[in-house]
């Protein structure tokens, strides 16, 4: 089952989304850097990043300002990978490591919009 946990929209004014989500909604940080920022909603995180600007006609994947981007917690996303890949599903970017203690692949809907999905590493024998 996945499960809702992240939502990434991108914004053409971080600065001032930021000021709209803290102090007009109320909405607390959970964690800032330069290129984003993150809210503890219940539930959920939403975190703001801002988007890179079209260069010409050409637009980066997904980032164009007032987009937004789901992300979906699962229990193993290597299982998830296969999954997606076997029923035809886009696969932008497949299952790496990431920073932030976690893995995480991105794929589109049919549409085109970007979803990511996220899950704990997996700790082998040397770990426990």
């Amino acid at each position: 089952m996945t499960k809702l946990r992240y939502v990434l929209l991108f914004v053409s004014d971080l600065e001032r989304s930021v000021a709209f989500y803290r102090g007009v909604l109320g909405w607390p940080l959970r964690g800032q850097s330069p290129e984003r920022t993150e809210f503890a909603t219940e539930g959920m995180t939403l975190a703001l990043r801002e988007a890179i600007r079209p260069s010409g006609a050409a637009a980066v994947q997904g980032e164009i300002a007032g987009r937004c981007q789901l992300g979906l917690w699962v229990e193993d996303v290597d299982a998830f990978h296969r999954d997606m890949v076997a029923r035809g599903t886009l696969c932008i970017q497949p299952p790496r490591e990431e920073a932030f203690g976690a893995k995480l692949a991105v794929y589109a809907d049919p549409d085109g919009l970007p979803f990511s999905v996220a899950g704990s590493l997996k700790k082998g024998p040397s770990d426990l």
